[in-house]
């Protein structure tokens, strides 16, 4: 065999247009087009969204610099001479649909054609040594379905754009008139199967012999064949006894051959590995594994596209595994074969999906089952020798009606059928979980079990996260035990966290390539609008320590569901579009975000194989009680660990009774019994360790208190008489209303959490981003806090939130989302009406329950009648009355 590159100079056409270009490359790249002119929004509210922002461009996603949809030609003369009696394959590695013409001839297809695997054509007897080689790139997906693709993460414009053109290699490939097509090579625990597929064109016989360090022996096989193709099967080949699996973090990879005399040596790499479910639990190599998931969602706003390299996939995926990631999921596409090289060399597992996003009518159209099918079959054949390729989906969200759901069935009977050492389902997410597990499939992904939760937050804040007293024992085990009475596969939790950070308005200079930030630009202006640039990276920083704690509750409560095989996130990474949905601890160029919570080490702290799981009741206690709770080992690495759990707080230390904690699941600990005592309201930290494991815990105690408003200050629930009578004589008011609608009628329901995904995605959020704390205040001498939210701001997080007038200092002010930055608070002062008043939304008064309200009560009622309190900025009665009423 030998390589033709073709690469350099083409001429690129579309109509009007015409340019000299070099491949590899797409339109986007050469600046080819027209201005984006939003035609392929993905939210039907997008529009809506942009006028929110008061703008005339794009406000959702980012703006493409050129765009175009239709049918591109590629063309170049090549003065190629060829051997006689070789056979020459034109192969283009990814385009979109494609054609060829040589020397204005159509020429077929070699190979069955899709969007995500390598297109070719044999090109043999058509090459004069001076030709037209002519290319066509279609990204309409003229026959294939449309809405179904241009949905997907394969082609939206919201991440890495409906490009069009030609990537990775484009080449000739010269072979004898028989040579070996493929190699590939299937594990199956201590043997392979090894499938040599042979093509000629003229009856072929001779003996094909198979070497590998990874066999016990080199193995022969007599083979015979007519003109054409044919699959020759050596199976159960023993492997060697020292050869190596395959693992987690562990690249081992094992080089076989395949030749014959007269024909060219075939080599391919591949592992050793049996990824498999074993007792409801994911496995590999025996070995129950929890998936440390993240979703990757072809994000890539320098190119438009995915990159082609081993090594800018080993960068991404080394990136990724700094934050603890174990595996990575492809949302609604299937990357590169750089991405599985360097999958494979790292030992790092991957979930690709088929280029299908159709929450409505999958696969019932003709025209979508015959492409996937296609798509399915040609990605099978063409990844088969990664390891690190374990399971696939066929889309993301999918729905569809009886005649769907029956083709869902026969593609997973096909891919059982073309290999059966991977893992698949019908979808991730399929009906958002609101049919079950389906029986078919091979593991169950997603955020709920019809109304139960495998996931703490949904949309519209819905979940236990927001909902439920926090506390160290929130699990999914009646979501477990709720589809165990049907279904025994694996199952682990999709799309989990979402939770948004205000956006990292510094990376709008790193954009310079085939896409404008046109979105981040307006939040820009708008923060310079409202004043805001100052103090902005204080807000990013406050919002982004609270997505860190509800990503880290997340992470702890499924490790802890016994039986739960993982979790996958999103994400990681922002996402540039829907809406702008700026939920990660990465920017969009996968780069961290230059703030401490953004930190890998910080991330990687809960986010690994092995971790100690404290059990506790709540986070915040009063003096006197004793802190018990159960502690739980996950352990999901490669051996059982033995050793006696330790832990220390606020000078208590200790150690349970030493233990053996096998490996694949959990493993009681014992129990911690530590009395706790306080004279002042504190913050300590549990901290815990079993075998070089260690997590930490901030409990917060605080003095039994019943607090009770001082002489001298007028405590009020409305802006009625009293207060502005009292006001006018120059005295201490705290007005605390109930935290409802009717008694702030200027105000917005709050959660503890961020808000969910986007605004422009679900505009029914309110879009409260957590509070900022004024931490260095007077007041909170008394009550230890942090200038974020923390746990034991959780009831009084989840009140509402006043919108006042712009420029008001705030106590504890409350984040809003980029869309409309509105001034909001949950405790003020200031001066007014000869007075000086405090206004807390919060509702401390109904809140009695919660010992952390009870100590924030009386740390106001101590401040009210402190030399501290004294307001600096004055609010008019005409202000007061729109936050409280009268």
């Amino acid at each position: 065999m030998s390589i033709i590159d073709l690469s350099g100079a083409w001429r690129c056409e579309i109509p009007g247009r015409t340019a000299e270009v070099q491949v590899p490359g797409t339109l986007d790249i050469w600046g080819v087009g027209h201005p984006d002119a939003a035609q392929n929004q993905w939210h039907p509210d997008a529009g809506a969204n942009a006028a929110l922002m008061g703008s005339g461009v794009i406000a959702t996603r980012l703006t493409r610099r050129h765009t175009y949809e239709g049918p591109a030609r590629f063309t170049r003369r090549a003065a190629i001479h060829i051997p006689a009696g070789r056979r020459v394959f034109l192969e283009v590695e990814r385009a979109r649909v494609l054609t060829l013409r040589v020397n204005g001839a159509p020429v077929s297809d070699f190979a069955l054609p899709t969007i995500a695997t390598p297109h070719i054509f044999e090109v043999t007897g058509l090459l004069t040594g001076d030709d037209e080689i002519e290319l066509t790139g279609d990204n309409s997906y003229p026959g294939l379905p449309r809405a179904d693709i241009l949905f997907s993460s394969a082609a939206t414009d919201e991440t890495q754009t409906n490009w069009n053109g030609l990537l990775g290699y484009v080449r000739l490939r010269v072979e004898a008139a028989t040579f070996i097509k493929s190699v590939r090579v299937y594990p199956r625990g201590g043997a392979v199967d090894v499938c040599v597929e042979l093509s000629t064109r003229k009856p072929w016989r001779g003996a094909l012999s198979v070497e590998s360090a990874a066999l016990a022996s080199p193995e022969r096989l007599e083979a015979e064949l007519e003109a054409g193709e044919g699959r020759f099967w050596l199976r159960g080949l023993e492997t060697a006894k020292d050869a190596r699996l395959w693992d987690e973090d562990e690249g081992r990879l094992y080089d076989l051959s395949v030749g014959a005399e007269g024909l060219d040596e075939a080599r391919v790499r591949f592992g050793l590995r049996e990824f498999t479910s074993e007792g409801g639990r994911l496995t590999l190599n025996g070995r129950g594994v929890f998936l440390r998931g993240e979703a990757n969602c072809a994000v890539f706003p320098e190119t438009g596209h995915e990159p082609m390299t081993v090594g800018a996939w080993t960068e991404i995926l080394k990136t990724y595994r700094s934050y603890g990631v174990n595996c990575v999921r492809f949302h609604s596409h299937i990357p590169p074969e750089a991405a599985f090289e360097a999958a494979d060399e790292l030992g790092i597992l991957l979930q690709p999906e088929l280029d299908n996003w159709n929450p409505r009518n999958a696969f019932e159209a003709p025209e979508s089952y015959d492409y996937y099918s296609r798509e399915l079959e040609q990605a099978l054949l063409w990844l088969t020798n990664h390891p690190s390729f374990v399971m696939l989906s066929f889309g993301n969200e999918l729905h569809a009606g009886e005649r769907g759901v029956s083709r869902m069935k026969e593609l997973l009977a096909l891919a059982h059928a073309l290999d059966d050492t991977r893992l698949y389902a019908a979808a991730s997410n399929p009906f958002y979980g609101q049919k079950g597990c389906d029986a078919h499939s091979d593991f169950f992904t997603a955020g709920n079990y019809y109304d139960f939760d495998l996931r703490a937050t949904h949309a519209g804040m819905k979940g236990p996260l927001n909902n439920r007293r926090p506390d160290g024992r929130l699990n999914y085990a009646p979501a477990m035990a709720a589809l165990r009475e049907k279904w025994d596969g694996p199952v682990f939790s999709f799309e989990v966290g979402q939770y948004e950070v205000l956006p990292d308005l510094e990376e709008i200079e790193a954009f310079r390539g085939v896409t404008r930030p046109d979105n981040l630009i307006l939040i820009r202006d708008r923060v310079r609008e409202r004043g805001l640039e100052g103090a902005w990276r204080r807000r990013v920083e406050a919002s982004g320590e609270l997505a860190l704690i509800c990503y880290r509750a997340e992470v702890e409560a499924a490790l802890r569901t016994r039986g739960l095989s993982g979790i996958s996130l999103l994400g990681l990474q922002d996402f540039p579009g829907q809406g702008t949905a700026l939920v990660g601890m990465l920017n969009s160029h996968l780069a961290p975000k230059p703030y401490d919570f953004a930190r890998p080490d910080r991330f990687e702290r809960f986010f690994r194989a092995c971790l100690p799981l404290v059990g506790l009741e709540r986070f915040t206690y009063e003096a006197g009680e004793r802190l018990t709770a159960r502690v739980a080992l996950a352990n999901y690495g490669k051996r059982a660990l033995r050793g006696a759990l330790s832990y220390s707080l606020d000078g208590v230390e200790g150690a349970l009774e030493e233990i053996m904690a096998p490996c694949g699941g959990l493993t009681d600990l014992g129990r911690l019994e530590i009395p706790l005592s306080a004279e002042a309201p504190r913050r300590l930290e549990l901290r815990v360790s079993f075998a070089g494991w260690e997590n930490r815990y901030p409990i917060w105690v605080y003095p039994r208190v019943a607090p009770v408003c001082p002489e001298g200050v007028v405590e009020a629930r409305r802006l009625d008489r009293r207060v502005i009578d009292a006001l006018a004589r120059g005295k201490t008011v705290y007005l605390s209303p109930d935290s409802d609608e009717s008694a702030l009628p200027g105000s917005i329901q709050a959660q503890f959490s961020t808000d969910f995904w986007s605004v422009g995605t679900f505009p029914f959020q309110s879009g409260a981003m957590g509070q900022l704390i004024d931490a260095a205040h007077p007041l909170f001498r008394s009550f230890p806090t942090e200038s974020h939210t923390d746990w034991q701001w959780w009831p009084m997080a989840r009140q509402r939130a006043m919108i006042v007038p712009e420029g008001t200092e705030a106590i504890i002010a409350v984040l809003d989302s980029y869309a409309t930055l509105r001034s909001m608070a949950q405790l003020l002062e200031a001066r007014c009406g000869g007075g000086r008043v405090l206004v807390s939304s919060m509702g401390l008064h109904a809140l009695a329950a919660y010992p952390e309200a009870r100590a924030l009560q009386a740390a106001i009622y101590g401040y009210l009648i402190s030399k501290d309190f004294e307001p600096k900025q004055a609010l008019s009665l005409e202000q007061l009355r729109t936050l409280v009423a009268e």
